[in-house]
């Protein structure tokens, strides 16, 4: 997902779908899941070198990656959409942004943690301990994991909280790249993963698979092929109104009924129980793996206690 705060904002990717072309471009590779780019113009009926530059908008803006695949003809670049979504707040950002407290999570930085096979956790260079090996959760390399993985069972964390004294809590939004969590990789694996916030149950969100095929764009070059490459990004956010996905509401649950100011503690987990109805598992992607160059980044927007 992309998430834009204002029209302005977006104004290269909307000028990247101005083309009847590069809107064919991409209804084309999300028909056909990936094709190299000889295949591409061929079914678009444009030359390579056309295509090349539709491509090469594409895959500035975000919308289309582009992969090299050894062939029996040496290397071909394969073009994928792993864009799932697009939010755009057309009002704009309406909280004042010195307001607003920003922090970032890295995976490995949960406090507590229940969880079971298949499972397992790395960083940027290496698996953290063995695989299917729930008691490397607890390994000190932890705190510098990008990526973790489990079945069913739940990591939680602690939220920075350093919002300026004589302040509550108006709002906490999360972004984080997740997906389900498959024997190997499955993109048909729908998986319910709820999320709470200090032992309430705010939501839950079914991811559909636990996606593979097409390399994350950082995913390392030592991860293992046939693993989870690439998630969803999602943005939660808890405020006044109720619970949203991606600006969709999941539940009724408010920021008001925890009243929460700046001596509050906030311990947000994501997890998948023995009883959902899918239990899919779940992985949780950082900086170095995926396709967001990002970990799990926190906005607290606070006001005034009155």
């Amino acid at each position: 997902m992309i998430h834009f705060k204002s029209i302005e904002e977006g104004r290269e990717f909307f000028k990247a779908l101005g083309s009847d072309i590069r809107i064919e471009i991409v209804k084309t590779l999300i028909a056909n899941d990936h094709m190299n780019m000889n295949e591409l113009a061929s079914s678009l009926k444009i030359t390579n070198g056309a295509l090349t530059s539709h491509i090469k908008k594409l895959e500035e803006c975000g919308i289309v990656s582009v992969s090299q695949e050894a062939s029996g003809h040496g290397n071909q670049k394969i073009c994928s959409v792993h864009l799932d979504s697009v939010l755009i707040d057309f009002k704009g950002n309406e909280v004042d942004d010195k307001n607003v407290y920003r922090s970032h999570i890295r995976v490995g930085q949960y406090g507590e943690y229940e969880v079971y096979p298949t499972c397992g956790i790395a960083n940027s260079e290496s698996l953290i301990g063995e695989v299917d090996d729930a008691r490397y959760f607890a390994h000190p390399d932890r705190m510098n994991a990008d990526i973790l993985w489990f079945t069913r069972g739940y990591v939680e964390y602690i939220v920075p909280n350093f919002i300026p004294i004589n302040q509550k809590i108006d709002q906490i939004s999360f972004s984080m790249e997740l997906s389900s969590e498959a024997p190997g990789c499955n993109d048909n694996w729908p998986s319910d993963i709820h999320f709470s916030l200090n032992n309430t149950d705010i939501g839950v969100w079914t991811s559909p698979g636990d996606f593979g095929g097409v390399k994350g764009l950082f995913t390392p070059d030592w991860w293992y092929p046939n693993w989870n490459q690439y998630g969803l990004l999602k943005n939660l956010v808890i405020n006044h109104n109720g619970t949203y996905i991606d600006g969709l509401r999941i539940s009724d649950v408010t920021i008001d009924q925890f009243n929460l100011n700046y001596k509050s503690q906030i311990r947000f987990r994501l997890g998948v129980p023995d009883d959902a109805v899918h239990v899919g598992g779940l992985t949780i992607f950082g900086k170095t793996f995926g396709n967001y160059r990002q970990d799990i980044e926190v906005s607290i927007t606070y006001s005034p206690i009155l």
